[in-house]
């Protein structure tokens, strides 16, 4: 049971605050709603009864909120090479309402946008939607503007893409851009 002002999260939408508790009538039945301000100054009505079983839960924590960030630092993880799998393997753990499961899409998705340059358009609309369901709750979270978590979120994903694949690119030019060198077995060391 959540009261009013309390900051919760709804799946595949992202965070709000319960603004008000209020009874209804919708299609002959009177049940009692959660109003819920979300992001953009949306309010959405979900039933108190139904409420968990939708997967309506509390905002994360700030040690939850750490734990997110560290996983938009680590490496991606392994993802199907066939768009359609990886897209319905993405969509899976969107629908999970996991905000650790949401961090990866993110960070995966975002490594992937990097290294493709682009992404096709149902990708590019789940990193957005995961981006802001992602900002929702770490803002409520931190306390912080969504500007500036936005910000976060980019620099963190930007640093460990930076770690684990500009190296492995550099690595790589560097081998190709090597002098080569031959060390006869006498010791001595001649161009080539």
């Amino acid at each position: 049971m959540f009261n009013v002002g309390d900051n919760i999260v709804y799946p595949m939408h992202g965070a709000g605050t319960i603004d008000s508790i209020e009874e209804k009538e919708i299609l002959g039945e009177k049940q009692s709603y959660y109003i819920i301000k979300m992001p953009g100054e949306v309010k959405v009505m979900v039933p108190t009864a139904k409420a968990e079983a939708m997967g309506v839960r509390s905002v994360i924590d700030s040690v939850g909120a750490n734990k997110v960030l560290k996983i938009l630092e680590a490496d991606e993880t392994e993802m199907s090479q066939n768009w359609s799998k990886r897209y319905r393997e993405n969509l899976d753990k969107m629908k999970t309402g996991d905000i650790y499961e949401v961090a990866d899409v993110v960070r995966n998705l975002s490594f992937k946008q990097k290294e493709k340059g682009t992404l096709s358009t149902g990708e590019k609309k789940m990193l957005n939607n995961a981006k802001v369901i992602l900002v929702s709750e770490l803002s409520l979270a931190e306390n912080s503007s969504q500007d500036e978590i936005e910000k976060l979120v980019e620099n963190k994903i930007e640093m460990s893409y930076k770690e684990y694949r500009v190296p492995t690119e550099a690595k790589i030019d560097l081998q190709q851009n090597a002098v080569n060198k031959f060390i006869p077995f006498n010791g001595t060391s001649t161009n080539v």
